[in-house]
């Protein structure tokens, strides 16, 4: 797969061309893995039947799950690299890039859940240990590429999860920043500890972060370097939900559900409509969202939502 240009471009341009259809990469891959399968029906939390299917990953840390059945276009990225606890290296970086590139041209994805295979942590940040034996040229190359992956992710046409046990520090917290929602179980620690390293969050930590809870508050975190449990984060409002531990999946497939459930290309122009927008005068985003209604009246779905609330049954949306 060649990789796509990561150069920051404008988000409108950039979810304009999104919002077309593409062929699915995902219906060219096979084999249902039947641990994920077993391990997710046999759950007794679990109100809906559905399978998982393992899909192809060019690294050993990242991982591709797509849901199907019921829960037909979740798509689910795991980071599995447990012996640096989610650290981001360079094998993972491009794990990473691969995966989100694949959900980008797959049409059939209508939400993506990042989480983590490894118990009590979502991810630690950067790998220091690979940090150390990198150039400066180097590590300047490897900074730029977390950036343009993070504004890659953060620029998907679609909604975008973050699942979060346990730690998210550095990278791993500007990863959560990156998506639209943040659920987390009540035992996540959250920080951005980059200046006791004499650098600065410089993955969209400085920008996202204000962004989510205010100039000031972001000014002290990233000044003092100070973690913050779940309970302060939710307060702060740099997370959608906080629930006990080891809840914040269900927590999440839940979320997850209720926006498969919806008209998907509706979803995408609501996204679209919003990121755009906040980057506008209040003008042009008014201008901007007659932009997106108007490319949602003359689609299948719109007839079908009227149709079923007619008829008093639960919509069939196809994207189209």
């Amino acid at each position: 797969m060649s990789p796509l240009p990561y150069m920051a471009r404008s988000l409108t341009n950039h979810c304009r061309r999104n919002s077309k259809p593409y062929l699915s990469l995902y219906s060219t891959l096979g084999n249902l893995s039947k641990q994920a399968e077993n391990k997710f029906n046999s759950h007794p939390c679990r109100k809906h039947s559905f399978r998982s299917l393992i899909l192809q990953s060019t690294s050993q840390s990242v991982k591709i799950e797509r849901l199907s059945d019921s829960d037909f276009g979740i798509v689910e990225v795991k980071l599995d690299r447990p012996e640096a606890k989610n650290a981001i290296g360079k094998d993972m970086l491009s794990g990473l890039r691969h995966s989100l590139e694949a959900i980008n041209v797959d049409s059939s994805a209508n939400v993506v859940m990042i989480s983590s295979s490894v118990p009590r942590v979502f991810c630690a940040g950067a790998d220091l240990m690979e940090r150390r034996t990198m150039s400066q040229s180097d590590t300047r190359a490897f900074v730029n590429s977390l950036r343009s992956t993070f504004t890659f992710l953060e620029g998907l046409s679609i909604p975008t999860i973050a699942v979060i046990e346990g730690a998210a520090l550095g990278g791993g917290l500007e990863m959560a920043l990156s998506c639209d929602l943040r659920i987390c179980g009540e035992a996540a620690v959250f920080g951005l500890p980059e200046t006791g390293l004499a650098i600065i969050p410089g993955a969209g930590g400085t920008q996202r972060l204000p962004r989510q809870v205010g100039k000031s508050v972001a000014k002290e975190l990233i000044f003092t370097g100070r973690k913050i449990d779940a309970r302060n984060a939710a307060s702060m409002g740099l997370i959608n939900y906080c629930v006990p531990s080891g809840e914040a999946h269900l927590k999440a497939l839940e979320v997850a559900r209720d926006i498969n459930e919806k008209g998907p290309l509706a979803i995408r122009m609501a996204k679209r409509s919003v990121d755009g927008g906040l980057e506008l005068d209040f003008q042009s985003a008014l201008e901007l969202e007659e932009d997106c209604y108007e490319q949602l009246l003359n689609t299948k779905d719109r007839l079908e939502g009227l149709a079923a609330f007619v008829e008093k049954r639960k919509p069939r949306y196809k994207g189209e």
